[in-house]
């Protein structure tokens, strides 16, 4: 599969200017992906405007990046404000293919320093996996990378490449060159990362998007400082050989993130029954469930609920620990 990441310095409010420059990019060169930076769509310090910028999921600047991929008959990874609601607005990732769309919302805002996220975004709350046709892809965006669990997360659910969007000043740089081999290497994974480049609001992007291998190598890096792109062919065969000579997903325990909730949360949540709960929802293969009836107590559905999506829970006091899927009259214990 060829990739093409591509630093872009974006023009702050013009959605038509943004997409005439990624649509430049897409018609001449040849690839499978192309992928631009965090708000490239929209530019990144957009402050308030970014309500009146926000679009919906079929919104028309989506539709219109849709029909470049069905034209190219590629796939599109870019960054864009979603509305959810009137009021309500994502920093989001936004994956195009021809037949579809996949949105990721950023779950981590970054609100220190120069940065002011929080007073204009909703915080995401999910990390889905996208396939594509060579490949399972995983989203995050900027900030997100710092956070390992992230990273962790799609890997688990099966990202063969982390797809990592930014808009990241110089003042950062050495950060991210940092931890993005580390995240690579901890999820045997592929790792992109797309970033912004030029000035906004005193703001300087550094560009330097780049790719790196399951093992950590450095594949390829677009320029600093000026806008660039680079074609970079990934094997994804290189994931049997670095999932099998560094076996960290293999090897990764669930129960160590119960203990990191308890940890983030500051106290001591999943007791006994707790974690029967969750042991249950664990034999469930399915990602959601429309009823079930939970046997034991309201801690035994607190974790089975953790584990699974259900549109009902029905709590049955008893000693015995089990629980019934409605309609399929399945029994799990």
């Amino acid at each position: 599969m060829k990739i093409c990441l591509a630093n872009i310095n974006p023009k702050v409010g013009n959605k038509k200017k943004n997409i005439k420059k990624m649509e430049k990019i897409i018609d001449g060169e040849e690839a499978d992906l192309y992928v631009f930076g965090e708000m490239s769509l929209t530019g990144y310090i957009c402050r308030e405007e970014v309500f009146s910028l926000a679009e919906e999921k079929d919104g028309e600047s989506i539709k219109a990046m849709q029909e470049i991929a069905k034209e190219k008959k590629c796939n599109i990874i870019f960054g864009m404000p979603i509305m959810e609601r009137q009021g309500i607005v994502y920093n989001s990732a936004v994956l195009v293919q021809p037949d579809g769309v996949g949105v990721y919302n950023k779950n981590f805002l970054a609100n220190f320093g120069p940065f002011e996220e929080k007073f204009y975004f909703a915080e995401g709350k999910d990390a889905e996996v996208f396939k594509i046709k060579h490949c399972n892809i995983g989203m995050c965006i900027c900030y997100d990378i710092f956070f390992p669990e992230i990273a962790k997360s799609l890997a688990l659910n099966g990202a063969d490449l982390i797809v990592c969007i930014s808009a990241s000043p110089t003042i950062s740089k050495d950060y991210f060159e940092r931890v993005l081999p580390a995240r690579a290497i901890e999820n045997t994974a592929f790792v992109a990362y797309c970033n912004l480049v030029g000035e906004e609001e005193g703001l300087t992007f550094w560009g330097g998007s780049q790719i790196y291998s399951p093992k950590g190598d450095l594949m390829g890096k677009a320029a600093y400082m000026k806008e660039d792109y680079i074609i970079q062919e990934i094997d994804f065969q290189q994931l049997k050989e670095a999932r099998i000579a560094r076996p960290t997903l293999r090897d990764t325990k669930a129960e160590i993130f119960f203990d990191l909730y308890n940890a983030a949360r500051g106290k001591k949540v999943f007791n006994e029954y707790v974690k029967a709960g969750l042991k249950l929802g664990e034999k469930i293969r399915e990602k959601f469930v429309d009823e079930i009836d939970v046997y034991g107590n309201e801690d035994v559905a607190f974790g089975l609920k953790l584990a699974i999506k259900c549109n009902r829970v029905n709590v049955i006091p008893s000693n015995e620990i089990k629980a019934i899927i409605k309609g399929e009259e399945v029994l799990l214990t």
